[in-house]
């Protein structure tokens, strides 16, 4: 049974995208499953000069220098308690994202057509893929490979 504004699914149909969920401060949020390379405890993150403050700097992540993105300061939700980290493939290589704490692996139910805009508040909406729910409950879908800009790379190459 469907709840108002929304469309059940023809049985047989996946409930949605298999993600990994996860909480950005007051935020519920998920990246694809195939995205994810591993959840860990917080590394020892040493600061980086010249990047925005949504970088918490550099952790050596299996012996690779790794950025390390602060994920509720990303989405414009401020200083949030940091609980774990999700390393991600990106484009240039991984990134741990700094996260509260994981709910586990969940189908989100994302309708990439239907996303507003305004929804996104400070997020830029490149960051979101897709607003989806769980329970009753907004969950950004974040595109993880477009989190990281060109300046920062830059910055952490220098």
């Amino acid at each position: 049974m469907g709840q108002p504004g929304h469309t059940v699914p023809p049985a047989g149909t996946p409930a949605g995208v298999p993600s990994l969920v996860f909480r950005a401060g007051s935020l519920l949020c998920a990246l694809r499953l195939d995205e994810v390379i591993e959840t860990m405890r917080p590394l020892a993150t040493h600061p980086l000069a010249g990047t925005p403050a949504y970088v918490s700097g550099i952790c050596i992540m299996r012996g690779v220098p790794t950025l390390v993105v602060d994920v509720a300061r990303l989405l414009g939700g401020g200083e949030a308690e940091v609980v774990r980290f999700v390393a991600v493939r990106t484009e240039r290589g991984p990134v741990a994202f700094a996260t509260g704490a994981i709910s586990g692996v969940r189908p989100v139910a994302a309708d990439t057509a239907g996303r507003q805009e305004a929804l996104l508040g400070d997020a830029p909406a490149r960051l979101v893929a897709a607003i989806g729910t769980i329970d009753a409950e907004p969950v950004l879908l974040l595109q993880s490979m477009r989190l990281v800009p060109d300046e920062v790379w830059a910055a952490a190459a220098a």
